[in-house]
């Protein structure tokens, strides 16, 4: 099998599955934590069972990672389908609080494998000169999903009432993984390139081997995931800090993320154009100056804009985690070394929110985002010192 030409050729077998799985991610988003105080928890109770899920992320991404390099990218994608199924069935039937928190732990485990993996099979199944493109069309589907899913979820919810949104994400995970099933097997690719998959080393090796890269692109990865995880916090936070209401604060998220779903194949045509770093830098200093004016804005109009200004940053920095990562991973050895890559970019989704609530507890909201603002620049200035070379950049003359 050749190497497609355009993404048009694997569009529905690669991406379709993907916005599937996407809008049942979307679709439950909104009730976990009601489903937790339906079960009796409490409000911090049911915020632990909502970050269960990152949790789940973060400590499967190296196990991902080992698995995908043992069965293959297509039957990783399924796997993942398959687990997310069954913790999805738990969530309908689980009496307890700590049932559904492991459940809902279960679907971050099935993310990280699923995530790993259509990376994984995209680093391989598209020449380079598409990766970008790929890569950032691959985070566009997870961002449309991710975006129709509450309202696909909440017209389930309609009929179904709470239990309709896990619902849909179930039926969602199994048509991807019906989907899959017509995904050609990425060796075949391998095998046409004249590559092999034999010989692959273990985590720990391929870790070791690359250090370097991991310590300082790695570090960049997870200042870049802390602060597009801030974004999501600190809008709502700030509109009832200045007097929004909820229906108030959700059009203006909404219209947010509306502007970033519009960019990420803009984003991912600039970095294969004229490299990565065009997007990166920009992406994070937006992200970092709108986290700044964020504390100036004392009305709808002013936060509209900055939270459109947040948009457009985290727009423009579509699929650049995953294309750096494709771009700095090994041939032989790529899953294990996703693996690692990805894990310091959860890391950084999952410390942001904890940043924030750590530096409101003791000098306020206000401070907290100004803190997440600096992390942005920081972000940028990682991305300007570690990025390499555009791969397709002709290579310098040796001297003589």
């Amino acid at each position: 099998m050749k190497q497609p030409d355009s993404l048009w050729s694997i569009g529905p077998s690669v991406y379709l599955p993907n916005l599937l799985y996407g809008i049942g991610q979307g679709a439950i988003a909104p009730v976990v934590a009601l489903s937790a105080r339906d079960l009796g928890a409490s409000v911090a109770t049911a915020s632990l069972v909502v970050a269960a899920a990152g949790i789940g992320q973060v400590i499967g991404d190296i196990p991902a990672g080992a698995l995908t390099a043992r069965v293959g990218e297509r039957r990783a994608m399924l796997l993942a389908a398959g687990l997310a199924s069954a913790a999805l069935m738990a969530c309908l039937v689980v009496p307890t609080v700590l049932g559904l928190g492991l459940a809902i732990g279960a679907t971050g485990l099935a993310a990280a494998v699923w995530g790993l993996a259509r990376q994984a099979y995209l680093s391989d199944a598209v020449p380079v000169r598409l990766r970008a493109r790929a890569l950032s069309t691959l985070g566009g589907t997870v961002r449309i999903g991710t975006f129709l899913g509450p309202f696909i979820g909440a017209a389930a919810m309609h009929f179904l009432g709470t239990d309709g949104a896990y619902w849909v994400h179930l039926v969602a995970a199994l048509l991807a993984a019906v989907v899959l099933l017509r995904l050609p097997d990425v060796d075949q690719v391998r095998r046409a390139r004249g590559g092999s998959p034999a010989g692959v080393p273990s985590t720990r090796q391929v870790v070791r081997d690359h250090l370097p890269v991991l310590r300082t692109l790695g570090t960049g990865a997870l200042l870049v995931g802390a602060v597009r995880a801030s974004r999501q916090v600190v809008i709502p936070l700030w509109a009832q800090h200045i007097g929004l209401d909820a229906t108030t604060t959700s059009l203006i998220f909404g219209l947010s993320g509306a502007v970033d779903m519009l960019l990420f194949y803009p984003a991912g045509s600039v970095m294969d154009r004229l490299g990565r770093a065009w997007v990166a830098v920009p992406s994070m200093a937006v992200l970092g100056i709108a986290h700044l004016l964020l504390p100036l804005t004392g009305g709808f109009a002013s936060l509209t804009g900055v939270a459109l200004l947040m948009g457009i940053g985290n727009g423009m920095g579509a699929g650049i985690i995953m294309t750096l990562g494709a771009d700095a991973s090994p041939a032989i050895g790529r899953a294990h070394f996703l693996g690692a890559f990805r894990l310091f970019a959860d890391a950084g989704n999952g410390a942001g929110p904890f940043v924030i609530a750590a530096v409101t507890t003791v000098s306020g909201l206000g401070p907290a985002i100004l803190v997440m603002g600096m992390t942005g620049l920081a972000a940028a200035a990682a991305m300007a010192r570690w990025i390499p070379p555009h791969p397709l950049a002709p290579a310098e003359p040796e001297s003589p």
